[in-house]
Formats: C-alpha cells, structure tokens, sequence
C-alpha cells in the first residue's frame, strides 16, 4: 500500500462537506459504544443502507484480522464492537486492574452456568441444582450485569432469572445458542439426580 505525507492512498479521502468517510464514521462511533451497536441503529444514525453498513463492518473486521491489529471487530449479541485481540488479553488486563484479579468465583461461575443453560430459573431451582442455597451468589452476579429478573413462575410465583446481553457479549456470542453443548459432560441419569432429594 502506497502512502503519501502519512497518507494512504487506497483509503478514500473525506468528501468535499467535509464529513468523515463511512468507514471512519463507523470506527469513530465504534470506538465510544458500551455495548454492542445494531447494523440497523449505525444505518439509521450515518443515513445509509443496512446492507452498506453490514458490509463495511464486515470489510473492517477482515482488514484489522488481516493487519494483525490489536484490536478486533466482532458481532456479538446482536451488535458490533471493538474487543482485544485474544493474544493482546493478557497485557490489557494487567494494564487495566494493574495486578488486581476480579474473576469470578467457583460458586458464580457454577452458577452463571446453571442460569445460562436452564434459563428462565428460580434461586430455588439453583439452589437445587448446586445443592447450596445461592441467593447471595445470584445478588453478585445481578449486580454485575450478568443475570436479570425475567418475571415469575406462574405456580410458585417465584422470580426467574436470565442471562443478559452482557453475558452474551462478554462470552464474544451472538445468542444462546452458540453455548457449547453440555451432553458429552453429564452423567446419563442427570434427570434423576437432579430429582432426589438433597
């Protein structure tokens, strides 16, 4: 690729008015979104075709692949954002918590798994399922953007819960069903063991 004064000369220039390219626009909005944006909301806000848009995305996405960026352009939970690249992760962690571990526990991670697979859940039904009460554990996970209320049981009229479009994007996946598939791990009797009494 040629360039000119720091100018690449593949790259169109702005249009005459001034405006930033499409390519640009998007990066630039791209770059401040807190969750993933819809091809439809970018359309709708640069005044262009769906079609356009999920093109350029997916050009960009390539491009900065190709380039060995740093960065990467995914879809994810319905919407593109920018994440680091996976070999990057480590360096951006240590930069971002300077040392500091803010994973989660073995009893949240347990129980993030039960929601995300059996969904919409009770904490009883958890509760059940972990075989410990995790009502303080189901708070936390709340509290971080993890899981939300998805109404109540229509006989036990207790509050269910799903996971959100955080979980989603902090997994990198568009929906739930790219969960990986949980069969190969459990037992062949999972449904009986689940019934007896604790």
């Amino acid at each position: 690729m040629a360039e000119l004064d720091g100018t690449s000369l593949d790259e169109p220039s702005a249009p005459e008015n001034g405006e930033p390219g499409l390519r640009a626009a998007l990066e630039a909005i791209l770059l401040v979104v807190d969750e993933p944006a819809a091809e439809i909301t970018l359309a709708q806000v640069l005044e262009r075709p769906t079609s356009e848009i999920a093109s350029t995305l997916r050009e960009l996405s390539g491009e900065y692949t190709a380039a060995g960026r740093g960065f990467d352009l995914r879809e994810v939970a319905g919407g593109w954002r920018l994440y680091t690249r996976a070999e990057c992760a480590a360096l951006v962690e240590r930069f971002v918590r300077d040392g500091q571990q803010a994973r989660l526990t073995q009893a949240a991670l347990e129980t993030l798994s039960v929601v995300a697979y059996r969904q919409p859940v009770s904490r009883a039904k958890v509760a059940a399922i972990r075989g410990v009460n995790s009502d303080g554990v189901m708070r936390t996970l709340a509290a971080r953007g993890l899981v939300e209320e998805a109404g109540t049981d229509p006989e036990s009229q207790a509050v269910l819960y799903r996971t959100t479009s955080y979980f989603l994007e902090r997994l990198g996946l568009r929906d739930l069903d790219e969960l990986p598939a949980l069969a190969p791990f459990l037992p062949d009797d999972v449904e009986n063991l689940e019934e007896q009494p604790k």
